[in-house]
C-alpha cells in the first residue's frame, strides 16, 4: 500500500533536492557545444570556486564522488609513488583501496574510527619521512560512516612544521556547503567533492579543486589518465565548454543550488549544520544512547551516528522505522554494520525537519525494541528554541 506524505529520506546522502533546483533542471536539453551552454557552464564554473573558496581551478566531472577520487591520484601521481592515508572510517578505507588499485603505494595510520585525523601522528610520519618518499597525504574532512570531522588546517600546519614537500588532498563529499572549508587559505592541494549532499542535488557530479602545486604535479605526473584529465579539461573550460558531453541538465541545477546558497549566506549554512548537528546530539544523549564521534572537536554537523545498545540490530530498527513511518536512515558500514544507525542533518534542512527526523526516530526505536530513555525529542526542542541556554544561565545564578 502506498504511503501517504513525503518520504523522510534523511540518511547522510544523497540528500533531500529542493523544488528550486528541480524546477531548474526542468529545463529541455541544449546543445552543449552553443553559445547559450557557455553561460551556464560559466556560471557553474565560477559558482563551484565561491563554494570551495578558491581563486583557483575547478573542474567538474559527469560522474560520483569515487571518480573525483581518482582524478585526484591520477593527475598528480605516478606509479609507485607512496601516499600516507589517514583512516577515519569506511569512506578513507575505500580511497586507500581505489588508490591501491591504480599501482600507488599506500600507508594507512589505523585508527578506532571515532574520531577524525591526528595532525601529530601526521607530522611525526612526515618528520620520519627525510627522504621525502611520500608523495601525498589524503584525508577524509568529514568521515560520512561516522560523524567524525577532521581538522584540516592544523593538518596543513602539521604538513608544513614537518617541512614536507606532501600534496595535501582532502575529501569533502559530505561537508561541502554544510561545514566550513577553506581551500586556498588552508592550503589544500586538490579537494574532491559530489553534488548530492549539501549541494543539494542528485548524485551525478563530481569535483576537483586545484592548486597551482598540484598543477604543477601533474605535468610530471605518469599514471594513465584519460576521461579524468585535468589537461583535457582546461582550454574548454576557460569558455564555459566541457571536452565530452557534459550533465547539462544538473549543471542548470548547480547554478541554481549555488545561488541559494548564497542568498542564504555560506556561514548562515554552516551555522545552521552546526545547530541541527548539536540538537541530534543532545537527543542521543537523552536516549542513553553513544555517538560514534567522541571527540567533542570534531564532531559533524552534516550527521550523526549512533551506535544500538548490544545485542540489538540497528538494520532491524531502521527497517521498522522504514516500514511504520516512512522515513529511512543511513545504515552502519564495514565494522559498524548492524550496530549503528546514522541521522542526515545536511542540505536543504531545517528546525521542524529536524523534530520531524527525531520524532521518528524515537517512535522507531519504541516499535523495535530498542532500549532508550523517553525525551531526545524534547532535549533537542530545547536545544533548538534556546530553552537549554535559559535553563543553563538560571542554575548558574542560584
Amino acid at each position: 500500500m502506498a504511503a501517504s506524505g513525503r518520504h523522510f529520506l534523511q540518511i547522510p546522502g544523497p540528500t533531500n533536492v529542493p523544488d528550486r533546483v528541480l524546477r531548474a533542471m526542468d529545463m529541455p536539453t541544449i546543445d552543449h557545444r552553443g553559445p547559450a551552454f557557455a553561460e551556464v557552464g560559466r556560471q557553474a564554473l565560477d559558482g563551484m570556486r565561491s563554494i570551495f573558496k578558491t581563486e583557483g581551478t575547478v573542474v567538474i566531472y559527469p560522474g560520483s564522488g569515487t571518480g573525483a577520487w581518482e582524478a585526484a591520484l591520477v593527475n598528480t601521481l605516478s606509479p609507485g609513488d607512496l601516499v600516507l592515508m589517514y583512516e577515519t572510517g569506511h569512506f578513507s578505507t575505500l580511497w586507500n583501496k581505489l588508490a591501491g588499485r591504480l599501482g600507488i603505494r599506500t600507508e594507512f595510520i589505523e585508527s578506532n574510527w571515532r574520531a577524525g585525523a591526528d595532525p601529530e601522528a601526521i607530522e611525526e610520519r612526515l618528520r620520519a619521512d627525510t627522504g621525502h618518499e611520500i608523495k601525498a597525504v589524503c584525508v577524509v574532512h568529514n568521515e560520512t560512516s561516522t560523524g567524525c570531522v577532521s581538522p584540516i588546517a592544523k593538518i596543513r600546519k602539521a604538513i608544513d612544521a614537518a617541512g614536507h614537500p606532501a600534496l595535501l588532498m582532502v575529501d569533502t563529499i559530505s561537508s561541502l556547503a554544510s561545514i566550513d572549508y577553506c581551500h586556498d587559505e588552508w592550503g589544500v592541494d586538490v579537494t574532491v567533492g559530489g553534488s548530492q549532499k549539501g549541494l543539494m542535488l542528485p548524485p551525478g557530479l563530481s569535483f576537483n579543486a586545484v592548486s597551482e602545486k598540484a598543477k604543477k604535479a601533474s605535468e610530471t605526473a605518469a599514471l594513465p589518465r584519460s576521461y579524468w584529465s585535468w589537461e583535457d579539461m582546461a582550454g574548454p573550460n576557460a569558455s564555459g565548454y566541457f571536452p565530452y558531453t557534459p550533465a547539462t541538465n544538473l549543471l542548470y541545477g548547480l547554478v541554481e543550488a549555488v545561488k541559494m546558497l548564497h542568498e542564504e549566506g555560506l556561514d548562515n549554512v554552516f551555522a545552521r549544520h552546526q545547530r541541527h548537528g548539536r540538537a541530534a546530539r543532545k537527543a542521543v544523549a537523552a536516549w542513553g544512547l553513544e555517538t560514534v564521534c567522541t571527540n567533542p572537536e570534531h564532531y559533524s554537523g552534516s550527521l550523526t551516528a549512533v551506535f544500538v545498545p548490544e545485542g540489538h540490530s540497528a538494520d532491524n530498527f531502521r527497517k521498522v522505522t522504514l516500514e511504520n513511518f516512512n522515513m529511512s536512515l543511513g545504515n552502519g558500514l564495514a565494522k559498524l554494520a548492524d550496530r549503528v544507525f546514522r541521522i542526515g542533518h545536511l542540505g536543504d534542512f531545517n528546525d521542524l525537519m529536524l523534530m520531524g527526523t527525531l520524532s521518528g526516530v524515537e517512535m522507531g526505536m519504541e516499535l523495535a525494541g530498542i532500549p532508550y530513555r523517553r525525551g531526545g525529542a524534547q532535549a533537542a526542542l530545547d536545544s533548538l528554541t534556546g530553552r537549554e541556554q535559559v535553563q543553563a544561565a538560571g542554575e548558574a545564578a542560584e
